[in-house]
């Protein structure tokens, strides 16, 4: 059941992130590690320096601080665009508290409440309190997100909700950004929980996984209708690349 009202949510809100993804002529095109590494390491030439990314983005979305907006926070000029997202999506693998198994101990906290169909109030400034502590522990992660942006429309912080949905919106299309979901062209992830964030937020429910050679990972799918994929192709070779250099006793 969980699982169940998380893809009814992620139904409810994440249909504008993969919009975002498809209607705006989003240019696909390799991931070059190597590239993004010395961008997002250059703190002298590059405006992807790590760093000023991450404070673009807090600039841009101060909720995990607080639920307050500083008068002006939105500088004219200063909105992160798709390619920042991408430099500050798969940059973060050369952070060093980057964990490509990260798990928060707030994900499951609140397990107890996703049976309900409904939730109260004071329900859902639960929930937003929890996703925002979960958000703290790992800025990406993607699932807490949509939980965060539900929970601040029930409350009616409408402003807020926006602001965290553009972020949703533009990191789901910087890895869609990254390929087509096919074994030629997989979509790029530094979290296997992405792979099934992505699928639900394209509708559709995962049945299985499989490990092909390679890093490429395939979650199969359960159809929509005939023309459905059965399938989408991820490419996890990164994440496996930091896990034997951070985690050798962990990984055959």
């Amino acid at each position: 059941m969980k699982q169940l009202i998380y893809t009814i949510i992620c139904l409810l809100l994440c249909s504008f992130a993969v919009s975002a993804a498809s209607t705006k002529k989003l240019e696909v095109r390799k991931v070059d590690f190597e590239e993004i590494r010395k961008r997002t390491q250059d703190s002298v030439g590059s405006r992807c320096y790590y760093p000023k990314l991450m404070a673009a983005f807090m600039r841009n979305d101060t909720t995990l601080l607080n639920d307050t907006l500083p008068s002006g926070e939105v500088v004219k000029g200063e909105v992160m665009t798709v390619d920042d997202y991408r430099n500050l999506y798969y940059g973060y693998v050369f952070q060093e508290d980057y964990n490509p198994f990260r798990m928060s101990v707030y994900s499951d906290k609140l397990e107890y409440l996703y049976d309900k169909k409904e939730f109260t109030r004071e329900e859902s400034v639960l929930i937003k309190e929890n996703a925002r502590d979960a958000l703290r522990d790992n800025l990406f992660d993607l699932r807490q997100m949509t939980f965060f942006i539900y929970a601040l429309k029930e409350i009616k912080k409408d402003h807020l909700a926006r602001i965290c949905q553009f972020r949703l919106n533009h990191i789901v299309a910087a890895i869609m950004s990254s390929g087509q979901g096919t074994q030629e062209h997989p979509w790029v992830v530094t979290s296997v929980e992405h792979e099934y964030n992505i699928i639900n937020f394209l509708g559709y429910v995962a049945t299985s996984h499989e490990e092909i050679d390679g890093g490429i990972d395939f979650i199969r799918v359960n159809k929509k209708d005939s023309k459905s994929p059965e399938g989408f192709y991820f490419d996890v070779s990164r994440i496996m690349e930091v896990a034997r250099e951070k985690f050798p006793d962990d990984v055959e």
